[in-house]
């Protein structure tokens, strides 16, 4: 029953987040417990018998780990040249105020005042850019080259290039919320690249990456995680019922 409600908890966070911007599904995954064994298969029975199979009884299962699903979520147009949506493997890269770099695939990038290319939380973005005051005709191209036109300048004007971080197991970062991730052993280094560049992906402005999140696989998981708690208070109850009939036995 503990498993299963780790299940829920899982499932209700995807179905939580279905509407949060570059979202990875999560998925629980359990392993059986130590079993207590009877007999061994391949032992004698008796003469020149053997034991065709082992004796074990199961104790139960638990919530081994959560996985997340990294296929790309459906594209959003937004029509804003600084939400930028990637189409591939890599991650942006920004500064956190304790100076610690974390990771996101969310490009809903944003102007601090003075300029500086930010996340929706103010984290700048590395390597950073900044947006001259009065600059028009701002754009970035899918391999990452954002552009605009000065005041008193007639021609676009490059201004800095977007980098996207990679790692060789992306499932091994660590989740921190305001969908950021920061890197652990299990992750790897992270290795930074050019968009369209080694696999990580190229950089569609105007628009979003959406969550991954199906709806209709979370409710059908979340049906199956609630019989599967109905079951298992079930045979609770039955396992019960039977402890009361053995101590009800009168000699």
């Amino acid at each position: 029953m503990v498993a299963q409600q780790h299940n829920l908890d899982v499932i209700a966070n995807n179905l939580a987040n279905v509407n949060t911007t570059s979202f990875k599904e999560q998925r629980a995954e359990f392993q059986d417990l130590m079993y207590q064994t009877f007999k061994v298969g391949g032992a004698s029975a008796g003469g020149t018998a053997v034991q065709p199979n082992s004796i074990q009884i199961g104790a139960g299962s638990q919530f081994s780990s959560d996985s997340s699903n990294f296929d790309p979520g459906p594209l959003q147009a937004t029509g804003n040249p600084l939400d930028v949506a990637i189409a591939g493997s890599g991650f942006l890269s920004v500064l956190r105020p304790d100076g610690s770099t974390a990771y996101t695939r969310d490009g809903s990038l944003k102007t601090d005042a003075s300029g500086l290319l930010v996340s929706s939380d103010g984290y700048p973005l590395q390597p950073e850019i900044t947006i001259p005051q009065g600059a028009t005709a701002l754009s970035i191209s899918n391999t990452g080259v954002v552009s605009a036109i000065r005041p008193g300048d007639s021609s676009p004007t490059e201004l800095g290039r977007i980098s996207l971080t990679m790692f060789s197991n992306p499932a091994g970062l660590l989740r921190v919320g305001q969908n950021l991730y920061t890197k652990t052993g299990a992750s790897g280094d992270p290795t930074d690249a050019d968009p369209g560049e080694q696999g990580s992906g190229l950089v569609n402005s105007g628009f979003l990456e959406g969550s991954n999140v199906q709806v209709v696989e979370e409710m059908v998981k979340m049906i199956m995680a609630q019989r599967a708690y109905e079951i298992n208070s079930k045979a609770i109850q039955t396992a019960d019922d039977m402890l009361a009939a053995t101590n009800s036995i009168k000699r």
